[in-house]
Formats: structure tokens, C-alpha cells, sequence
């Protein structure tokens, strides 16, 4: 049985993988780590991973960027490979993470949604196929408490559409600064916020006289556990080194 130190227990998404993991007889959460330390399932909750005592085979992480630094400093002291879920990591965040990667394996992906990651393979395709003779635009849409905005699948879209363009492509952000027509080496990206939208990430390829769209849309927050306890699955075993959805897709 694979045992999981859950960080971001007590937060909606902990609340969900622990539904989740109830129902698979493979897969137990022995701690939980939440700044909100009560306990309110049948794990011991730590305030700070620092005082996490108890024996786990991964850390699987959906809290927030904070997190990080306590959360790298007990996968290290433990060798505990790291299941990473947040978004809106600062460079020298990323720095870090990358350094840990070398001593004990590390997943991160932009969105644990396995549909997502089929999406960001199909948007390489279009844009190999496509090229120069079409415009790509990402429009993200989440709900009103999401603080971070683009999105880190809406980034990590953006990043699958520049790696197979012929050009490197600018992000633009916000176009009310600038009273330009759209350059042809860029790619445009929109946030929404509002209600209760779970995630829809539409990427727009808009030619001559021709539009292609893809969707992706998450009905319930249960496609992001479930893809979460895939990458545990898949990272138990693994050597140190970063890994992502692609890899669990095979």
C-alpha cells in the first residue's frame, strides 16, 4: 500500500483527494500537513511539514507556492519523492524545486487534469502543422477566488504552443497599453474570473477565412485528484529527476 503526506489537507482539493483515496484499497494518506491543523479525517494534521513524524512513501502537495520551502526541506530529509499541484511558483522558486529534483524525484505539472495534457499534445501538432499562417490565442476562464491569473495550465499551454512554432513566440498579456495591430509572432493570453467555473481553457487558432478551437473543460475539481493519484502511482520508485504528466501518458 502506497502511503501519502497530503499538504493542503484542509483546503478544497485535500478535501477531494481524501474522498477519493477512501475509495482506492491501494492508496492510504498517513499525514496531512495544513496551516489549519485541525484534524478532520483519520490522519494526524501538522501545522509545519518540519514536524511531520510519521513514515510516507511521496508528498503530494496541493496548498499553495508558500508551501515550498518546507515542503522541499522535508522531501529531502526524508527522500520522499514530491507530487507538486500548485501554480504560481516565482522563478527562484523554480530554481529550487529543480535543485531538490537532483537528489529525489519531483513532479510538477500546470494541471493534473489528464485531458489537459492530451490537449497540450494537440496544440503542439496544430501549431507544427499550422505555423506562421495562424494566430493562437488562449482564453482561461476560473472561478472568482483564484488569485493567480494567467492560469498555470493556461501558461503551460502557451509553453506547449511555443515549443513547436517556427518562431519564438511574445506573450502578451493585455492589450489596452498598446494601440497596435496584433504582430504575427505572438500569442495572446485572457483571464476570466467569475462564479463557480471549475477551469475552461479554449486556444484559439485563427487563420484566412478559417477558425480551428480547442476546449477543455473541468466539470468538478475530481479530474485534478484522480490525476494526482495517477502521478503517485507512477513516481513511487522513480529516480530523482522532474517529471510531468507527459511522462505519466507514456
Amino acid at each position: 500500500m502506497t502511503k501519502i503526506i497530503l499538504s493542503g489537507c484542509n483546503g478544497y482539493m485535500g478535501h477531494v483527494v481524501t474522498a477519493l483515496v477512501s475509495k482506492n484499497p491501494e492508496i492510504m494518506i498517513a499525514a496531512g500537513i495544513d496551516i489549519n491543523n485541525q484534524k478532520q479525517d483519520d490522519y494526524p494534521v501538522f501545522a509545519n511539514p518540519v514536524d511531520v513524524n510519521t513514515e510516507a512513501d511521496v508528498i503530494l502537495d496541493f496548498s499553495n507556492p508558500s508551501a515550498i520551502d518546507g515542503l522541499l526541506a522535508l522531501g529531502l530529509s526524508k527522500q520522499l519523492p514530491l507530487i507538486l499541484c500548485a501554480t504560481g511558483y516565482s522563478p527562484e522558486q523554480i530554481s529550487d524545486i529543480e535543485k531538490a529534483s537532483k537528489q529525489i524525484p519531483v513532479f510538477r505539472s500546470g494541471n493534473m487534469s489528464l485531458g489537459i495534457n492530451l490537449m497540450a499534445d494537440l496544440i503542439q501538432r496544430a501549431c507544427a502543422v499550422l505555423g506562421e499562417d495562424f494566430d493562437v490565442e488562449i482564453v482561461e476562464r476560473h472561478h472568482r477566488r483564484k488569485v493567480d491569473a494567467p492560469s498555470g495550465t493556461a501558461m503551460m499551454l502557451a509553453d506547449a504552443a511555443s515549443s513547436a512554432l517556427p518562431y519564438d513566440p511574445e506573450y502578451v498579456f493585455e492589450r489596452e497599453s498598446s494601440r497596435n495591430a496584433r504582430s504575427t509572432h505572438e500569442i495572446g493570453i485572457s483571464a476570466v474570473r467569475g462564479g463557480t467555473i471549475v477551469g475552461v481553457h479554449d486556444v484559439i487558432f485563427a487563420g484566412q477565412d478559417e477558425i480551428i478551437e480547442l476546449r477543455h473543460t473541468a466539470a468538478s475539481r475530481d479530474v485534478f485528484a484522480a490525476g494526482a493519484l495517477k502521478a503517485v502511482g507512477f513516481i513511487t520508485g522513480k529516480p530523482p529527476g522532474m517529471y510531468n504528466m507527459k511522462d505519466v501518458l507514456g
